[in-house]
């Protein structure tokens, strides 16, 4: 199973930008989708998750501003960034925990991650 991301890009402060992730087989043994984050000099920190049953949670930094959300069946999760904020500049990179159970599906593995996007907000 690979994660391939698609958005990002530049945009000004207060502007919007639209990140999705699409797992590429077996999103049934996905249990949390993510999005983490990562400034140059900055640890990686959890912006915002989606569980299997569609609870949420998301960093104080981003509440009120961004929206995830997944379609149905897991295959692809979705990041709405809206108010944009120069602070919100780093690499943005998917992640899906995988059940235990399941981990044969997912190469072994419990956890994979995108590639990694660059979101790029200008004062």
């Amino acid at each position: 199973v690979r994660l391939v991301e698609s958005g990002g890009g530049l945009v000004q402060t207060g502007g919007s930008l639209r990140l999705s992730c699409a797992a590429s087989a077996n999103s049934f043994a996905i249990n949390v989708m993510g999005w983490y984050r990562q400034a140059p000099g900055k640890q990686r920190e959890l912006v915002a998750s989606i569980t299997r049953g569609g609870n949420t949670n998301y960093a104080d930094s981003v509440k009120g501003r961004f929206t995830v959300s997944r379609d149905s069946g897991n295959a692809a999760w979705h990041l709405q960034m809206d108010n944009l904020k120069p602070d919100d500049t780093a690499t943005y990179l998917c992640n899906a925990e995988i059940l235990p159970s399941l981990r044969n599906f997912a190469g072994g593995n419990l956890e994979l991650w995108g590639q990694g996007t660059l979101v790029t907000v200008s004062p």
